[in-house]
């Protein structure tokens, strides 16, 4: 697991990991367990952030002993007739699974929708990969990690829809249209390279070349947006026109190029290639960050990141790390 729940407050993720590492690497009397009893009562918030470390805590320990899901999201993703049945059956298995021993509350309240969503998509990437892929019609294709795509193409149209995550697309020349669905709404490239980024609330539109044409799903708003521009769009309105940001375009040669870009921002996408938990103080989520961070050493970029910012990085396991004020 690599996102953090952003629902969660960081004080109570951090005092939920440091109750976890007491608990497991000391030996807890009962007035230790009382104290913990009575902190995880106090609140509900509390309650899921110590589900939270759990799943993290547990996610981590998998993840050292097999690589069967990732073997298998692979195979799926691949764009073959075959890989479409394989993908077709594990969906239906999975659906009916998640209905007969999960209840809803437990379906809404875990990772594993998108965990059948990654391998159910025609195309997906994991924790610290990213994808490169050329569509049936010549279009290239970018999928930064932690993504998935579907491509639905016909003799009317070519179309994607954007699950989660974000994809850089440099279209082909072709006379059928080109579209891109996200949960917020639709756009038309119109001989184009340009990236897309969905998050819970809104959906990132960066154009590099060309236009690309936005109509949201609950408004109908539309607007166009040239090369050079990024826009955030919700499904009710799209938000003001801003200047292309390259972070949008470099993470796909394996390095994020930060443009006074929000500390919290950076970590936020540097978690999407580490395992575990990495977290970040409000208190320091607002500092400007400028260069280049390495993706494929998130260690060299934290690394970076303490030299050149009031900053520590507090480890209190191998996967929960939180960046913080540095005091001292």
């Amino acid at each position: 697991m690599n996102a953090r729940p952003h629902t969660l407050s960081h004080a109570s993720l951090q005092q939920a990991a440091d109750w976890y590492v007491r608990l497991h690497d000391e030996r807890p009397g009962s007035q230790v367990r009382q104290q913990w009893q009575q902190w995880l009562e106090q609140h509900g918030e509390h309650r899921d952030a110590w589900q939270y470390v759990e799943r993290v805590s547990q996610r981590f320990g998998q993840l050292q002993q097999q690589d069967d899901g990732q073997v298998l999201r692979r195979t799926l993703a691949q764009p073959s007739r075959a890989a479409i049945t394989r993908r077709q059956g594990l969906k239906s298995l999975l659906l009916v699974g998640a209905g007969s021993l999960l209840g809803w509350s437990t379906w809404r309240s875990t990772p594993l929708p998108r965990l059948v969503a990654s391998w159910t998509a025609d195309f997906a990437t994991g924790t610290g990969e990213v994808r490169e892929t050329r569509l049936a019609d010549g279009t290239r294709l970018w999928l930064n990690a932690t993504s998935a795509v579907d491509a639905d193409f016909s003799s009317a149209l070519r179309l994607l829809h954007l699950r989660f995550g974000e994809v850089l697309i440099d279209t082909a020349r072709d006379t059928r249209p080109f579209f891109i669905d996200s949960r917020h709404g639709r756009m038309q490239a119109l001989g184009t390279r340009f990236s897309v980024r969905k998050n819970d609330d809104e959906t990132w539109l960066t154009v590099f070349d060309g236009t690309v044409e936005v109509c949201t799903s609950g408004s109908r708003e539309t607007l166009r947006i040239q090369a050079g521009q990024q826009v955030a769009f919700s499904a009710a309105k799209v938000g003001s026109l801003g200047t292309a940001a390259n972070a949008r375009e470099s993470w796909t040669r394996h390095v994020l190029a930060a443009e006074d870009m929000p500390l919290g921002q950076l970590l936020d996408e540097l978690s999407h290639f580490r395992h575990g938990h990495l977290g970040c103080n409000p208190a320091v989520a607002d500092l400007p960050v400028m260069g280049y961070f390495p993706l494929d050493d998130s260690e060299q970029s934290l690394h970076l990141l303490k030299a050149a910012l009031p900053i520590r990085v507090q480890r209190l396991t191998d996967w929960w790390v939180s960046v913080e004020p540095n005091n001292a």
